[in-house]
């Protein structure tokens, strides 16, 4: 498994441009980058397709790389999917080195723009809310799981999973690969999809983690 390292230079104004890399422990195709200074400190956007990248220079460096398939900007993190599993030793350097060029640029990695774009919060709940009462937890329900909308904060969904789901040891692939995508196909505008769920209380997971 790919290590957990970090790559650190001086821009060309002798700011210090620090990357960390941060692997997913449970999904070989996502990988974290933390960003010092924060690249978007204020929003968060998400990229699955190059021909909507208007927005943000940044995600159309990393989207032309080979297999990245989701660019994930949000405040000092970049979050990146790939097709398949994912060569992170080759990958990770010249993920971070596109972070460093475009910091280096002077150009913002997301416009101003993006925030300009988005629908209201209430919107936002409204459409998500919809999803998750006529598609979600339909779904999920076969095996006693449930999702509640707990918050939108800005374009950022907060979820709270329950019943077979909470302490499940695949929610993490029920929440990115589930419950994520179907909310990013039917609500582009969504930023972070983000589990507030305390999955260590639970009391009834349908998956164990020892099973």
């Amino acid at each position: 498994m790919y290590e957990e390292t970090s790559y650190n230079w001086r821009g060309k104004d002798g700011t210090r441009i620090r990357v960390g890399v941060e692997p997913s422990h449970t999904l070989a195709n996502v990988c974290r980058f933390v960003v010092d200074p924060p690249i978007y400190p204020d929003g968060a956007v998400h990229f699955a397709d190059q021909g909507k990248t208007a927005y943000s220079p940044l995600a159309k460096k990393l989207l032309d790389l080979d297999d990245v398939a989701e660019v994930l900007i949000a405040g000092d993190s970049v979050t990146v999917t790939t097709e398949s599993h994912a060569d992170w030793e080759s990958l990770a350097p010249k993920i971070a080195e596109a972070i460093r060029i475009q910091i280096d640029s002077g150009d913002p990695c997301v416009t101003e723009e993006h925030k300009k774009s988005l629908p209201s919060p209430d919107v936002i709940r409204e459409k998500v809310q919809t999803l998750i009462d006529t598609a979600i937890n339909p779904a999920i329900s076969s095996h006693g799981g449930s999702v509640t909308l707990v918050n939108v904060i800005d374009n950022n969904v907060v979820l709270e999973f329950g019943g077979g789901c909470q302490g499940c040891g695949m929610a993490h692939v029920t929440l990115k690969y589930g419950v994520e995508r179907l909310i990013r196909e039917h609500v582009p505008e969504v930023g972070q999809v983000l589990d507030t769920t305390d999955h260590a209380s639970g009391e009834n997971p349908y998956y164990s983690r020892s099973s």
